[in-house]
């Protein structure tokens, strides 16, 4: 703790954003960097506490103290080897992450915690530059071969920790690049592909390899890894939407939130897209149904997309501006989030339900809902109607963002003939073993849809139990 009184002597300083202006005519990314004395002064806020409060609300047990501490004095090699003691790709959560640590500093007591999120992405960007991330491919190989099915974070953070013991790991992904949700289902506002692309060359000099365009149940068959690898693991993520049962779903127009977002993402890769497939907002009237981030990147890809307008509707209640006494620090705060593309130019609705989608000539063209109260029975809470005249908006695309109920069962998952949990995730134990003892779950595909770094820290976790099982079964 290099300046004990730095916590009361310094504000909180964000980077902020670019004006919206110039960030809605294109897809860089909209955050901004603060410059390294600037970076240096956030750090030194860090109470190093006698309680870590952060590390404990961070999923991958980030080392805060520590790496702020060599971020303040100026050891950005050192900031960045403890970084990624815990995290195998702190440039990803720099950007990403909703910042669980943050929430918990102590400083937030008072709305004023220290910058973690982006002195995390500070530190990697540093070291990045300065030529200190480097391949470290492992000294020996063991022999033992893994595949890893997905290629999204959790698939990613398994591979890169099975080949550091040694293990021989081939990643396959059934889309053409590398990356899963963070390639393709995080708008490039948000995280820049440039930084996926980075860290997949060092994984490759380490002798990962990538098999993409690859669709196991398909394209392979869930015997030939068994028969060919000694243990596989499945990262295949929670991606079946949650669908709206009204009348008027099936009209044109209406597309799930991912269809959407990907779509938008290969574009900008340069990728091909029939024209007959391609969805855009360009002068459309947009409504997206679902109030979390999956439903504020379709905001903020509707406007950049030119929109007419874009409204997003939620079926709760609208969150408190401030901590309700239920809901004390240092857990996570329930309150209303205000993201980059809220900010752009979007109306948003609360307590509105979807009672029905209206179409003309089979496209849609309006939707009606009906206003709900909520309130609170037996500590359950429910909700009722409070109007019988609904409410219509015009609407040219709908766009469902109503999050993810399981893992698609079909082709992989139902391949390896692996049992499931009550809510349909692929059922594992504390070892991140499923019902076939050869066969590892990591992410969402186990856990259901959740954060980037908790699904990096699930990858984290399966690889130490797949590590034990091919210890185990060594002849």
């Amino acid at each position: 703790m290099g300046n004990p009184k730095a916590f009361i002597e310094i504000k909180r300083k964000e980077a902020g954003y670019r004006p919206v202006k110039e960030r809605i005519t294109d897809f860089g990314e909209v955050e901004q960097t603060l410059n390294i004395d600037d970076r240096k002064l956030q750090a030194s806020r860090c109470m190093d506490c006698g309680i870590p409060f952060c590390h404990w609300a961070c999923t991958v047990g980030s080392k805060v103290p520590e790496w702020q501490d060599e971020l303040y004095r100026g050891n950005i090699e050192e900031a960045a080897r403890i970084l990624q003691q815990t995290n195998d790709f702190p440039e990803f959560t720099g950007r990403i992450c909703p910042a669980l640590c943050e929430k918990s500093c102590v400083l937030a007591i008072h709305d004023e915690a220290v910058t973690i999120r982006e002195n995390e992405a500070s530190v990697m960007e540093q070291a990045f530059a300065a030529g200190l991330v480097k391949a470290n491919p492992p000294a020996k190989r063991t022999g033992k071969k893994v595949a890893v099915i997905g290629s999204g974070p959790a698939g990613l953070s398994v591979a890169a920790q099975l080949n550091k013991k040694g293990h021989s790991v081939t990643v396959f992904e059934k889309d053409e690049k590398i990356g899963g949700l963070l390639r393709f289902g995080i708008p490039d506002f948000k995280l820049n592909k440039g930084i996926i692309d980075r860290r997949l060359k060092l994984l490759e000099e380490e002798g990962i390899v990538f098999a993409t365009n690859t669709w196991v149940g398909k394209d392979i068959s869930a015997k030939q890894l068994l028969d060919k690898y000694d243990a596989v693991c499945l990262s295949i993520g929670a991606m079946k939407p949650r669908d709206l049962n009204v009348k008027g779903r099936e009209l044109s127009g209406v597309h799930f939130a991912m269809e959407y977002l990907t779509l938008q993402n290969r574009k900008i890769a340069g990728i091909d897209i029939p024209k007959e497939k391609q969805i855009s907002a360009k002068d459309k009237n947009v409504i997206v149904i679902g109030g979390g981030d999956t439903g504020s990147d379709c905001v903020g890809t509707a406007i950049r997309q030119k929109a007419k307008s874009v409204k997003q509707i939620e079926i709760l209640p609208k969150p408190p501006e401030n901590r309700t006494d239920d809901n004390p620090w240092p857990f996570w705060p329930n309150t209303l989030r205000t993201s980059s593309s809220h900010q752009e130019g979007c109306e948003r609705y609360w307590s509105l339900e979807t009672k029905r989608l209206i179409g003309k000539n089979g496209k849609i063209t309006h939707i009606e809902l009906k206003e709900l109260e909520w309130f609170k029975e037996d500590g359950q809470w429910k909700k009722k109607i409070i109007s019988d005249k609904p409410i219509k908006f015009e609407a040219d695309l709908v766009l469902l963002a109503m999050g993810f109920t399981q893992p698609v069962h079909e082709d992989i998952a139902d391949a390896f003939k692996l049992a499931y949990d009550q809510r349909g995730n692929i059922k594992i134990n504390e070892k991140h073993q499923t019902s076939n003892a050869k066969v590892f779950a990591a992410g969402d595909s186990a856990s259901g849809a959740s954060l980037v770094v908790r699904a990096i820290a699930s990858g984290r976790n399966a690889a130490i139990g797949i590590d034990e099982f091919l210890i185990r079964n060594k002849s």
